[in-house]
């Protein structure tokens, strides 16, 4: 061993094996390809991935539906979830250590977690819960960022609230709904009938069968609604808010606060055009309507760690695939039924 050498880096292969996005489009297969192991800066952690959670955000990203916000240059490495355990630290690193396990949503410019070793920051990182396993932990960081972000950040939910949560049943609802229930809140949901007693288990109050029922027509005066179904959805509910309630879009339309956040300031009025009409019936309906696209956030992770080991949020992953079959993983998640997550296992 050199004098410049760690112990750690006697145990890193020189290579890592990462499926790849050669070209925008379903019609382009991913790749399953060899790469050097990723470089760690001053405040990164080399992590040997173990589980990566599946999310539609990957599909939409490989079928190039955020090309322009999110213009990755081909090819790169897909996903966003991980969780895994520390194989090398940067010399900056405070708060981890070679074999401490870990969970991130890595950054929306550092995506890549199909993949046997990712480098994360250690800001985006935090530890896994104690009371589940790594699989478990990899299904939780964006759905639980996301539902942490819209409801307590953006919608600033309290006790007494009556919040909506569409599509209950998916990765996002069904956590979403767990923390409403947690900030005090009232919560409805949308879900077929078949899965109202696992909604129900979820902590929620009402459940609207999204095939047989008008949600407009039933819920009246509500604080907060959290959407993942788009524009046309996000039109509909705007009527079941109270004055003053929120929207919380998270597919859609993108705001033109979106561009501030991705440092693209021209895109502002491509987006104001886009999300005009949305913002339009909100501002008529004495409403709002704001669009997220969940940040990683370390700090926040560790709120969500809390809840996991209180057993106020659980996990819920319907089914896992070995990393030879990611592409399989993405296929069932854009067929959008499945209950829960899906969480990719790496060898």
């Amino acid at each position: 061993m050199s004098p410049t050498t760690r112990p750690d880096d006697q145990l890193v292969p020189a290579t890592t094996r990462a499926w790849t996005v050669t070209a925008y489009g379903a019609k382009h297969p991913l790749e399953l390809r060899e790469r050097p192991t990723p470089g760690v800066g001053p405040t990164d952690l080399l992590v040997r991935v173990a589980a990566a959670g599946v999310n539609p955000l990957d599909v939409k990203t490989w079928h190039g539906e955020f090309r322009v916000p999110l213009p990755y240059r081909t090819p790169f490495t897909l996903g966003n979830d991980l969780a895994g355990v520390v194989e090398r630290i940067g010399p900056g690193v405070r708060g981890f250590a070679v074999g401490d396990a870990v969970y991130a949503r890595v950054d929306q410019r550092r995506v890549g977690t199909f993949a046997e070793r990712v480098s994360v920051a250690e800001a985006d990182c935090a530890p896994v819960p104690r009371s589940v396993s790594l699989v478990e932990a990899a299904s939780l960081p964006l759905v639980a960022l996301t539902a942490w972000q819209a409801l307590v950040v953006r919608a600033g939910v309290r006790p007494g609230h009556r919040v909506l949560v569409h599509a209950g049943t998916g990765g996002v609802g069904s956590t979403a709904i767990q923390l409403a229930k947690h900030l005090g809140a009232h919560v409805a949901t949308t879900a077929s009938a078949a899965n109202a007693d696992l909604v129900r288990s979820f902590g929620a109050d009402e459940v609207v069968d999204h095939r047989t029922e008008d949600f407009t027509a039933r819920l009246h005066d509500y604080d907060a609604v959290l959407d993942p179904l788009g524009a046309p959805s996000v039109l509909r509910s705007l009527t079941v808010l109270k004055p003053g309630g929120v929207v919380v879009g998270i597919s859609g339309p993108p705001d033109p606060d979106f561009a501030s956040q991705l440092g693209r300031p021209l895109l502002r009025p491509v987006l104001a055009l886009t999300s005009r009409k949305v913002r339009s019936v909100a501002r008529r309906r004495g409403v709002r309507y704001t669009f997220l696209f969940m940040s990683a956030n370390g700090e926040q992770l560790r709120r969500v760690t809390e809840l996991v080991d209180a057993g106020v949020i659980r996990p819920t992953v319907e089914r896992t695939y070995p990393f030879a079959e990611t592409p399989d993983a993405l296929a069932q998640v854009a067929g959008g039924r499945t209950r829960g997550k899906v969480v990719v296992t790496v060898p």
